[in-house]
């Protein structure tokens, strides 16, 4: 076969995490054909001498279920060498639905992943009502990347039980049957799993907690055997383990009873090291031959507050709304005015901000993830003699209004990442939880993959790093595994031609940015990354330095794939 593409000369990290190599990787009919001497011309060659050549990345934890409906590019995860996106997480997503339970849908989407509602009604075209429908529409779209979805938990409980259901109602077996039913016909249709979500966390955007939230063990277990039987799918459950040891029997029930995988979400959610038993967990599940793992983060979860940001700590202000109609630039230059600014001041000062100074930090180019307390707002105005609310409102104020701060929470109680380095290294965890498509103006986490190889694999000085084969095996092949995307995640002869062209060494994140490119005009954080030479998806380049090349390569994923060595057994 001609070869399509020959990658020169490159580092190769193939993804079984063996050490690197130089090789060639030679592509054709949007497969691997060879890694290693290519003495065959390719009808395209790069020479990727200096540069690791990498499987394309597997972001199994994404919300792009309404993106997808209308949006080719699935950005912010496409620049970020992510190849394959998993959408339908926490149980939230637009299928099944009758057409009166849209705006329902909408609520639950608009709260739980801060989606507007005015984007949702605007981009949704509802041009389906079952599971296989809204597969179908999503199969009749070309994209940048691959994507994947599975069925969510909420609307099918909506779709069963209506209002009751939508009220957190017990189900009744007839009830649970039909769920399982529902379930079981969208794995069929081409979904890779059922989610759910049990956390108040999740809240709609009128702010009742989500559906599923207090879902019966038996609802549970029965729609998870109802899965089982198809002999297909995976399992992902996001829950505060409010009742312990309870919560974690659910869960290995689900699994027994299925016989299928199952990942949790996984975070330090308070000070101290809870999530440790979480981690027992895994091990007690693998002890009795169930395939458990855990969805960890590559950082924090971190909120950014900045003026355009849901996050505006000036919003209540009464100086900031009398410019808040303006453009940003001119709102940022009038506030900063000697006499409002003066006035701004004080008005801080009188009203209790939403988060301690000592927590929050500026951002900064590139931006620190893992910033020392002595980088604080607070810290720094002491250090410097300064007022700090007074700092605090000049840093919002900078880069013409377009300034972001970070407030980290979820995995820095303790003031650095140690809790998710012990996470990152367990054996049964795999890389998640980036959420790209959802929290748009509070939440830029789709750049996790950049920040796993950066931060955890080169910059990293103050605990725990590892070796970039060990990284990259866990984006890609060990998330491709958890999901059941076997076809995908290592560099060798049959393999899906998914891969990056990384400049390892300067590879770099850019500061998010807020755009307005969603849907009725509705706004976004972006966020790009400088280093990704080349990315490949089905032997297709569709990024050259982080930029777009205008072909879309990339396909709705029609259920589980095996390996290249099984795809011709019955």
């Amino acid at each position: 076969m001609p070869l399509d593409l020959v990658i020169r000369s490159g580092t190769v990290i193939d993804g079984t995490g063996a050490a690197p190599r130089t090789a060639d990787v030679a592509i054709a009919g949007g497969r691997i054909v060879e890694v290693g001497s290519v003495g065959a011309k390719g009808r395209r060659e790069i020479d990727a001498d200096g540069a690791v050549v990498a499987p394309g990345f597997v972001d199994i934890h994404t919300h792009y279920d309404g993106q997808a409906t209308w949006d080719e590019r699935l950005q912010p995860s496409s620049g970020h060498g992510v190849t394959t996106v998993v959408s339908g997480n926490c149980g939230v997503g637009f299928a099944p639905v009758r057409p009166g339970d849209r705006e329902t849908l909408v609520e639950l989407m608009e709260g739980v992943e801060d989606l507007p509602g005015t984007v949702l009604h605007e981009g949704l075209s509802w041009e389906w009502e079952t599971i296989a429908d809204y597969l179908d529409a999503l199969a009749r779209r070309r994209y940048d990347i691959d994507i994947a979805a599975q069925v969510c938990h909420g609307p099918v409980r909506l779709y069963v039980m209506g209002q009751r259901g939508a009220d957190r109602e017990p189900a009744s077996p007839e009830e649970i049957n039909q769920m399982g039913r529902l379930a079981a016909e969208g794995i069929r249709a081409g979904a890779l799993g059922f989610t759910t979500s049990r956390t108040l966390n999740h809240r709609t955007s009128r702010g009742a907690p989500t559906p599923t939230l207090t879902a019966a063990r038996e609802e549970l277990v029965g729609i998870a055997r109802a899965i089982g039987e198809t002999g297909r799918g995976v399992l992902q459950v996001v829950s505060d383990f409010a009742d312990g040891d309870v919560e974690g029997e659910t869960l290995l029930e689900m699994m027994r009873a299925s016989g299928r995988p199952l990942s949790m979400s996984l975070l330090q959610a308070a000070p101290g090291l809870g999530f440790r038993s979480r981690l027992d967990l895994l091990e007690t599940a693998q002890a009795e031959g169930l395939a458990m793992r855990a969805q960890v983060a590559a950082r924090a979860v971190g909120i950014l507050i900045g003026l355009q940001g849901t996050i505006n700590p000036l919003s209540r202000m009464p100086s900031y709304q009398a410019v808040a109609e303006l453009p940003l630039a001119d709102q940022a230059r009038i506030l900063s005015g000697t006499e409002c600014r003066r006035r701004l001041g004080e008005e801080v000062r009188e009203k209790h901000l939403p988060f301690p100074l000592e927590h929050i930090f500026e951002l900064g180019d590139p931006p620190d993830y893992e910033p020392r307390p002595d980088a604080s707002i607070l810290a720094r105005a002491q250090r410097d003699g300064l007022d700090a609310h007074d700092l605090y409102i000049d840093l919002l104020l900078g880069d013409e209004g377009r300034a972001l701060l970070y407030l980290p929470f979820l995995n820095y109680f303790d003031g650095n990442l140690d809790a998710a380095a012990e996470m990152i290294a367990h054996p049964h965890t795999v890389p998640g939880l980036s959420d790209g498509g959802a929290h748009v103006g509070t939440i830029c986490d789709a750049s996790f993959p950049t920040s796993l190889l950066t931060h955890w694999g080169r910059d990293r000085a103050r605990g725990t790093t590892f070796a970039l084969p060990f990284l990259v095996q866990r984006q890609s092949r060990a998330t491709a595994e958890a999901v059941g995307l076997l076809d995908r995640g290592l560099l060798a002869p049959g393999y899906k031609a998914d891969v990056n062209v990384i400049d390892f060494e300067n590879l770099t994140l850019t500061p998010p940015l807020m755009v307005h490119d969603l849907p009725a005009g509705g706004k976004r954080l972006v966020q790009g990354a400088r280093g990704y030479l080349h990315t490949i998806v089905s032997g297709v380049e569709t990024y050259t330095d982080g930029q777009p090349t205008g072909s879309l390569p990339g396909r709705f994923v029609r259920g589980e794939k095996p390996p290249p060595s099984q795809e011709a057994s019955p």
